[in-house]
């Protein structure tokens, strides 16, 4: 267990609650709760305390609890003073607690701590703040999931098998004789193929688990009265946007989030996209394109009735960015709503015809099924698995291509180190310790 010093902090959300909860961690923690509390409870059992400060003076009559390390959140003794919700009582326990020794934790602090102490992975602890964070209850549970070691159960036995992998192979170099290398080429092969096709799923579960913990920016964009602010408002079921026939009305951007199927989705309404010399609008268009190109999928709006719905600029703003061509305004135009091809369909945001494909296509478009989200997982999560994936279609090629196997293991230490990154559980020595303990090399 690492030991540090002593850190205090209100655990509960800011603002006046009927209970608020103040945290010590540390080495100095039961001394220190000690001294503001008298007696604590014995481990993990609850007793109600008068709460005084470092002079005597009352602060609260608070429950507090006792864990002592290393069975504890952090690792580290831990004590919880749950008191009454006023934060001016809750910020003087602190002030008092760091007084007598502690001090204020740094954001995250007990989470990191808990990672240091082995208490729990890194994935486990970004599974903390997406909880924390989740929108909807599908988030929540994705994440719940992650906390409890569902996605890091699984890189842990991906990155074990790669060791094991990596043993072969090393052996197979250690010892040059001709079939020795033939028959590791062939086990190394075949489970290779596996591993990469296992990987693959997991890491659309990744994708999907991101898109949860994140949410999706959904850009609503197109020339002026293409309809827009009218599927905002049908969207989000309010009149958050004004909707007139004058065009340009909306000159800067509106966002509203809401959700669809457990998805957290950003709505945001831009400018409309033409040539103008009104100054204000201009920099509305500017400030639209710029948001097109960061987006995750953009709704691009045109009336059903225009001859062109799609200017050519509005297109190329699109280019490179997932994107839908919505057909607005259908109950005018007398042309059926509905799927027209895989990236278009016609919808009316006055009537609702349509709009329960387009809410489909929305997911289906972020390649998103709530079915498929088994745990949270971040956008770094999905980079390193991208990296071991790419390291092993390397590894993969070169045993096709018959290349030297000292080539092969770089390539599964890199995807072996990806992995480890998203855990925290990078172990240079591991293969070596594997080595010597299974096949006795160098004796």
């Amino acid at each position: 267990m690492i030991r540090t010093d002593t850190i205090a902090a209100v655990a509960t959300a800011g603002g006046r609650g009927a209970v608020g909860i103040v945290r010590l961690s540390g080495g100095e923690a039961t001394a220190i709760a000690s001294r503001l509390c008298g007696a604590l409870p014995p481990p993990r059992c609850a007793g109600l305390r008068r709460i005084v400060d470092a002079e005597g003076v009352d602060l609260d009559e608070a429950v507090v609890l006792h864990f002592p390390a290393p069975r504890s959140f952090t690792g580290e003794d831990v004590v919880e003073i749950q008191g009454h919700g006023a934060p001016v009582v809750l910020e003087a326990i602190v002030d008092a607690a760091c007084r007598l020794g502690a001090r204020r934790a740094r954001p995250g602090e007990f989470s990191e701590r808990a990672f240091l102490n082995d208490r729990m992975d890194l994935a486990q602890a970004e599974a903390i703040a997406d909880l924390v964070d989740a929108a909807s209850l599908s988030a929540a549970r994705a994440a719940r999931a992650s906390l409890s070691g569902a996605f890091s159960d699984q890189v842990r036995a991906f990155a074990d098998t790669l060791l094991d992998l990596r043993v072969q192979v090393e052996v197979a170099l250690d010892f040059s004789d001709e079939d020795i290398d033939w028959m590791a080429r062939g086990r190394v092969h075949e489970r290779l193929q596996q591993v990469l096709e296992a990987l693959r799923r997991v890491r659309a579960h990744a994708v999907n688990g991101a898109r949860l913990a994140q949410g999706l920016e959904v850009v609503l964009a197109g020339a002026p009265n293409s309809g827009k602010s009218t599927l905002l408002n049908a969207m989000c079921g309010d009149d958050v946007a004004i909707v007139t026939e004058v065009a340009g009305t909306t000159r800067d951007m509106l966002q509203f989030d809401l959700v669809i199927e457990g998805l957290p989705i950003r709505l945001v309404d831009t400018a409309g996209l033409r040539l103008t010399e009104d100054v204000v609008e201009r920099e509305g268009v500017r400030r639209s394109r710029a948001r097109m190109a960061s987006a995750d999928l953009v709704l691009l709006l045109g009336d059903d009735r225009w001859e062109a719905p799609f200017a050519e600029a509005e297109i190329a703003s699109a280019d490179g960015v997932p994107h839908v061509h919505v057909f607005t305004k259908c109950d005018l135009s007398g042309r059926p709503a509905g799927r027209m091809r895989p990236d278009a369909l016609r919808i009316s945001a006055a009537t609702g015809a349509g709009m329960e494909t387009l809410r489909a296509m929305i997911l289906e478009q972020a390649g998103f099924r709530a079915d498929e989200a088994p745990f949270s997982a971040r956008a770094r999560h999905v980079e390193a698995i991208d990296r071991a994936l790419a390291a092993l279609e390397r590894a993969h090629d070169a045993l096709n291509r018959a290349l030297a196997l000292d080539m092969v293991a770089a390539e599964l230490g890199e995807a072996q180190q990806a992995l480890g990154a998203i855990t925290g559980a990078v172990d240079s020595e591991g293969l070596l310790g594997a080595i010597f303990s299974r096949f006795c090399i160098g004796k």
